[in-house]
């Protein structure tokens, strides 16, 4: 993938050296008892690699630790430091993330007006160590994340290298595909599905309300693949770009992070998808480029 000297996005925050500012009693990961039973013991590596990835694609995965109901705040006032001024763009890491999320703007604008709608973009908050958003606090431990409270991205870059040296999971593409996810739901956030979605997760029975997620999820994966055959022009994406994404969406999927985990596969306990149903969505939304074949929804068969 060649993107240096491509159209960067002016919609970024950089709390990276402002930092964030911190409240006492904000709600943050918990691991307990709730609807779902008992917690099982796990290594704290293992508990820490679940709740990273969990965490990072925004959506809670406690409940791979043993159907425990934990989560992070879904709501809050946390107030946050934001820069005095306009955004520059002052070192790679910013360029490369400034760069993927201008290519995503450019792709969601073309499709939203060739349907007669406005896309607006979101903002992506850079930041270092913790921050806070109207989703509760953001921590580099909990990696990136989408808060439909104020329709930001959260983004400790740190965490690609976490991704890379604990996952084996890694790359520009990789990386690329990391917030190409986190965009689409904002896509579905604008489009109403990522809310309606949501309410109906809150009303359902635990093993419907995982199933949900997995669809949600997957239809996200679909939409990067989407903006990933779109963009693939312009940034001169290769076989082996997209093998980086696939690798991705495999080592990220449910049944890999429970067997990581040390644990049996429970598919009733997944929230984003098996490995093979992550990179097929994936796949799907790159090899048609059209969101319309992403309802993940309607889909007999995920």
């Amino acid at each position: 993938m060649q993107w240096r000297g491509k159209r960067t996005s002016s919609n970024i925050e950089d709390r990276r050296r402002s930092g964030g500012t911190r409240r006492a009693g904000l709600p943050g990961i918990r691991i307990g008892r709730g609807r779902g039973g008992r917690g099982s013991p796990m290594g704290i590596f293992a508990t820490i690699v679940v709740l990273l990835i969990g965490a990072y694609f925004g959506v809670d995965m406690t409940g791979l630790l043993g159907g425990s109901q934990g989560g992070y705040a879904t709501q809050g006032t946390t107030q946050t430091s934001a820069p005095a001024g306009p955004n520059t763009i002052d070192d790679d890491e910013e360029a490369f993330v400034a760069t993927m999320l201008g290519q995503t703007e450019q792709v969601w604008t073309d499709i939203f007006a060739a349907s007669g709608e406005r896309y607006t973009p979101t903002t992506l908050v850079l930041y270092s160590g913790g921050t806070g958003s109207a989703c509760g606090m953001a921590q580099a431990a909990m990696g990136p994340f989408y808060c439909p409270g104020d329709q930001r991205v959260y983004l400790d870059t740190s965490f690609f290298r976490v991704l890379e040296q604990r996952m084996g999971a890694g790359g520009d593409f990789a990386n690329a595909y990391v917030i190409a996810h986190e965009v689409a739901h904002h896509v579905q956030n604008l489009t109403g599905t990522l809310g309606q979605v949501n309410a109906e997760r809150q009303r359902a029975p635990d093993a419907q309300a995982n199933a949900l997620s997995v669809r949600l999820e997957l239809q996200a994966d679909c939409y990067a693949g989407v903006w990933a055959n779109r963009a693939a022009t312009g940034l001169q994406v290769t076989e082996a770009d997209i093998r980086e994404a696939l690798d991705t969406a495999a080592a990220i999927g449910d049944d890999t992070l429970q067997r990581s985990a040390g644990g049996r596969v429970v598919p009733d306990s997944f929230t984003h998808g098996s490995a093979q149903q992550r990179q097929t969505w994936f796949f799907t939304g790159y090899r048609s480029g059209d969101p319309r074949q992403c309802d993940t929804f309607s889909a007999a068969n995920l």
